[in-house]
């Protein structure tokens, strides 16, 4: 079933297109892979990239959106991505990246494709634990800015994971995070006894 890709705000899009016009920006990217490029880049699958500051034991997580990240098609596959965030003034190009992010979250999305209950893809990522995923969220009309992982969506964890993590393999809300808290819980403070 086709993903419900939902619409990034024109002014992020506006920026990104900008940006790869310009020999400058795409010059002082330092994405080898976009300046060797051969032939037109685009922009395409806009996913919303929200990150998941804390991890509660209730399971019940708060995320907060942070930019829009566009992969950037050349040919038949993607070369690099370019990233927005919100500005003062609005939504602005940020930069353009490349590495292993990239084709994980192509592969990532071609077999979320093959999934038959519908989603919206979105970008997931856990600073605490160095993780970034794909998330699958049930609701395809929500509003794609907004809301927090539900225990039924999906996770799909983008290559490289955290080590016993498997990437690439869907996860239930609902049985990740669980294992995830675990691994973001500070360890235990030991007391120390004063000398006698």
């Amino acid at each position: 079933m086709p993903l419900h890709v939902p619409p990034a705000p024109a002014p992020a899009l506006r920026s990104v297109l900008a940006a790869l016009s310009s020999p400058t920006a795409v010059r002082e990217a330092r994405t080898p892979s976009l300046l060797r490029a051969q032939g037109p880049t685009t922009p395409e699958l806009p996913l919303p990239v929200h990150v998941l500051d804390r991890i509660t034991t209730e399971g019940v997580t708060a995320t907060r959106l942070a930019g829009w990240r566009f992969l950037i098609r050349c040919g038949d596959h993607a070369v690099a991505a370019a990233e927005t965030m919100l500005t003062p003034d609005g939504w602005a190009f940020s930069h353009f990246f490349e590495g292993p992010y990239v084709a994980s979250t192509e592969r990532a999305l071609r077999q979320a494709e093959t999934v038959p209950q519908p989603y919206q893809p979105r970008l997931l990522s856990l600073p605490g634990l160095y993780m970034l995923t794909l998330w699958l969220h049930g609701d395809c009309a929500a509003d794609a800015a907004t809301g927090h992982p539900a225990a039924t969506d999906l996770l799909v964890p983008l290559a490289p994971a955290p080590p016993g993590i498997a990437a690439h393999r869907p996860h239930r809300v609902a049985e990740l995070l669980p294992v995830l808290t675990h691994r973001v819980a500070p360890a235990p403070t030991r007391l120390l006894r004063s000398p006698a």
